[in-house]
């Protein structure tokens, strides 16, 4: 009886010396190459949270996308940003959406236009600057506004020698942060800009969202910069004289009497501005088909004259091809 508990206490004995073995082995994770590491999730949120904390010490510019737009409990308005997959927090006052407060829009009215335009801008690349941390939930408050005073500071007022970076007829990149049919909103080093659809293209465009998407980072030529101080610069610019004018070759080409395929870009007060497939700029006074001519129609244009002097071709639309339904 004496040795079968005996026998027992040691069963029960290595079943424990078992499981203890089992909870000490390594944690780290057995890969196929002896070399190789594996990212886990844990591991890979550390790096960025150890990033985020290096930023706030040295108050270094980050750049993340605008992922969320949330109203808050108490009546606040916060941009969700995702820097590498974790959520840093701004609030709508940091975000640097300058709108005019007057008599005829109160503070209730700015923030919802405020809030709309957030929204508009989802998707697009977002500079900050980390204002706080929290270790324990691991949650980050941060400034746009902050962020972008500081690119003023490097790209705009002057440095030592007089000379600054973002200056008239320098080509630049700039972020796409908004797009409407016929304006895209520009962010340049810290200042917003708004390009028109005339500036946009030498090619009639309808619709600029075909063209331009938030998130995009497109080249732009510098028409103008005013600069009173760091809280108040504006700048001009366009994105058309980048691309080289090809208009007036392809205008040669275009024949009187010639028909060519074309796509209705606007109508306005009865007048068809049509883009033709040739690369072509034409315009219609009248139209032979039974239906009337709508945006983004596909049409048939036939040419009766050519206006050199504003490189466009003028004519009229023998019929609609296909109706944009």
């Amino acid at each position: 009886m004496a040795t079968k508990k005996a026998t027992e206490t040691e069963q029960k004995e290595s079943m424990l010396e078992s499981t203890a073995v089992r909870k000490a082995a390594p944690s780290s994770i057995l890969t196929i190459d002896s070399d190789a590491e594996v990212e886990t999730p844990e591991s890979r949120e550390d790096l960025i949270w150890h990033e985020l904390q290096n930023a706030y010490r040295t108050k270094k510019i980050l750049t993340g996308t605008l992922g969320g737009v949330e109203h808050m409990d108490q009546g606040g308005v916060i941009a969700v940003i995702y820097y590498k997959e974790m959520r840093v927090v701004i609030p709508l006052g940091e975000m640097m959406i300058n709108l005019v407060e007057d008599e005829s829009h109160d503070y209730g009215e700015l923030a919802q236009r405020q809030s709309k335009i957030l929204g508009n801008m989802l998707g697009c690349e977002i500079d900050f600057l980390v204002k706080g941390l929290d270790t324990a939930s691991r949650s980050v408050v941060a400034s746009r506004k902050d962020a972008m005073y500081k690119k003023r500071q490097i790209f705009y007022l002057p440095d030592a020698s007089g000379k600054t970076r973002v200056c008239e007829d320098r080509i630049v990149q700039a972020r796409v942060i908004a797009v409407a049919e016929k304006v895209v909103r520009v962010e340049i080093f810290g200042v917003e800009c708004s390009i028109l659809a005339r500036d946009l293209s030498w090619d009639w465009l309808g619709d600029a969202n075909e063209r331009f998407h938030v998130g995009d980072q497109i080249l732009v030529r510098i028409l103008s910069v005013t600069v009173k101080d760091q809280q108040d610069i504006s700048v001009k610019a366009d994105v058309k004289s980048v691309n080289g004018n090809t208009s007036k070759a392809n205008l040669a080409r275009c024949k009187i009497q010639g028909k060519y395929a074309g796509t209705v870009t606007d109508i306005h007060k009865g007048t068809v501005f049509v883009r033709l497939s040739i690369g072509v700029n034409a315009i219609a006074h009248s139209c032979y088909d039974n239906r009337l001519p709508g945006k983004k129609d596909e049409v048939s244009f036939v040419v009766t004259r050519i206006d050199a002097e504003r490189n466009v071709a003028v004519g009229l639309i023998s019929r609609i091809i296909k109706q944009n339904i």
